[in-house]
């Protein structure tokens, strides 16, 4: 790619890392590197499967959560996203990769394991030709500037409300 954007999904609606899986779907079908870094989620899920598995050859996964989904930070949470993000970083600036995403970064910004400074100096110094996906709820103003897109998934009805659980190959 020539020009790399900064695209960010975000809101309080389901979609927004099934919307980056599904964009990387597509990359790889261009032939295109993604590395995959997911913060705070270390569960088992079905993305993961067939991002290790199949994709292997094109796509990098790194993870950085507990076997649930991080909603009170730990110490160990903490050094776990530390070293998700340097990782993150490094493939950003390697010239390995053409999209990286940063699955669930808004959230580990919001819990404080990843200072938003660090992450919008990132952005602000990712090679001309890098795309980065950023996902989570709430993203931050300063975030949302510095995107060329950004998509809000907004929540109108949702089964969990009827205490309807996660279901395999759906939600994970």
């Amino acid at each position: 790619m020539k020009k790399g954007f900064i695209q960010v999904y975000t809101g309080n609606g389901k979609g927004k890392t099934t919307a980056a899986l599904g964009l990387s779907m597509r990359a790889v079908g261009a032939g295109l590197k993604i590395y995959f870094c997911q913060f705070l989620k270390g569960q088992k899920s079905c993305e993961t499967i067939i991002l290790k598995k199949k994709l292997s050859e094109n796509i990098t996964i790194s993870r950085s959560g507990r076997d649930s989904f991080v909603l009170k930070a730990k110490k160990s949470d903490h050094e776990r996203a530390q070293i998700c993000f340097k990782k993150a970083s490094q493939a950003i600036s390697s010239g390995k990769y053409d999209l990286i995403v940063l699955d669930e970064i808004f959230h580990a910004t919001m819990l404080n394991l990843i200072s938003q400074n660090e992450l919008i100096e990132l952005l602000k110094n990712k090679p001309e030709n890098v795309e980065i996906i950023l996902t989570g709820r709430n993203a931050p103003e300063e975030i949302i500037k510095i995107a060329d897109l950004v998509t809000e998934m907004k929540e109108i009805k949702h089964y969990f409300k009827k205490n309807i659980k996660a279901r395999k190959g759906i939600e994970f």
